[in-house]
C-alpha cells in the first residue's frame, strides 16, 4: 500500500473493499432527511400556490415538484389537497397571531400599545400579500375551508384578547373611550389596513393611484394610525 494512502475497510463480512458502503449512504440520507422541514417548505410552496391560484386552480403537482416530493408525500402529510389548503389557512392565521404576541403590547402604554398595534397590523397586510389573498378566497368559499380548523377560532380570539386589555387600561388611566366594543375595533383595524392591499388593483383602475407605491404607502400608514388613535381617544 502506497504511503499516505486510506485503507479500505472491512464489510460486515470481513471482506476488505475499496467500494463506498451502501448502507453508510442510506444512514447519511436518512439522518438529512428532516420531516418537520419537509412539511414547512410543502406550506410555504402551498401558500403561494393557493394564493396565486385558489383552491379551485392550484395544482397538487405544482407543489410537489417546487418541493422536491411526491404527491404520495403531500397526501402523507395532509390526506388530500383540501387537508393542505386548510394547513395553509391555520398557518397564516397562526403566523399573524404568534407576531402580534410577540409585540408585548400589555407592557406599553396604552396609547402606544394601541399604535404599535395598528402599525403592526398595517404592515403585516401590506408585506404578506399571500395573506391578503388567502383571506379573499376563503371568503369567496364562505369560510368552508377555515371553519373546520379546530384551532381557527381559539388562535383568533387573542388579538381580541390584546385589544380588551388596551381599552380597560386606556379607560383606567383616562385615555380612551369606554363605549369601544373590541370586536368591533379589530374589524374597523382590519378594514382599513386590508382595503388597500385586496383592492389595490379596481382601486387604481378607477382612481389612478397605485396604494402600494412607497410614498402614498407612508402617508397612509400615518393617516390610519391617526384615524384610530382618534377615534378611541376620549374628548378632552
Amino acid at each position: 500500500m502506497k504511503k499516505g494512502s486510506k485503507a479500505a475497510e472491512p464489510d460486515t463480512n470481513g471482506v476488505v473493499s475499496n467500494a463506498p458502503r451502501a448502507e453508510g449512504r442510506r444512514v447519511d440520507a436518512r439522518r438529512k432527511y428532516d420531516p418537520e422541514q419537509t412539511k414547512r417548505n410543502i406550506l410555504d410552496v402551498a401558500t403561494q400556490e393557493f394564493s396565486a391560484m385558489g383552491l379551485t386552480g392550484a395544482r397538487v403537482d405544482a407543489i410537489a415538484e417546487r418541493t422536491n416530493t411526491t404527491k404520495r408525500m403531500l397526501y402523507y402529510y395532509f390526506g388530500s389537497k383540501e387537508g393542505l389548503y386548510q394547513a395553509v389557512l391555520e398557518k397564516v392565521y397562526g403566523d399573524i397571531r404568534a407576531l402580534e404576541q410577540d409585540l408585548h403590547i400589555s407592557e406599553l402604554d396604552p396609547i402606544e400599545g394601541m399604535r404599535a398595534l395598528v402599525e403592526f397590523t398595517f404592515d403585516y397586510h401590506d408585506r404578506q400579500r399571500d395573506f391578503v389573498r388567502l383571506v379573499t378566497i376563503e371568503n369567496i368559499h364562505g369560510a368552508k375551508y377555515v371553519e373546520q380548523v379546530k384551532t381557527f377560532k381559539g388562535r383568533n380570539v387573542t388579538v381580541i384578547h390584546t385589544i380588551e386589555d388596551l381599552l380597560a387600561r386606556g379607560i383606567a388611566a383616562g385615555q380612551f373611550r369606554s363605549d369601544i366594543d373590541p370586536i368591533d375595533l379589530h374589524l374597523m383595524i382590519s378594514s382599513l389596513c386590508f382595503h388597500r392591499v385586496g383592492n389595490r388593483h379596481t382601486f387604481g383602475t378607477a382612481f389612478g393611484r397605485d396604494p402600494s407605491h412607497p410614498r402614498l404607502r407612508a402617508r397612509h400608514r400615518a393617516m390610519i394610525v391617526d384615524a384610530i388613535l382618534r377615534f378611541v381617544k376620549k374628548d378632552d
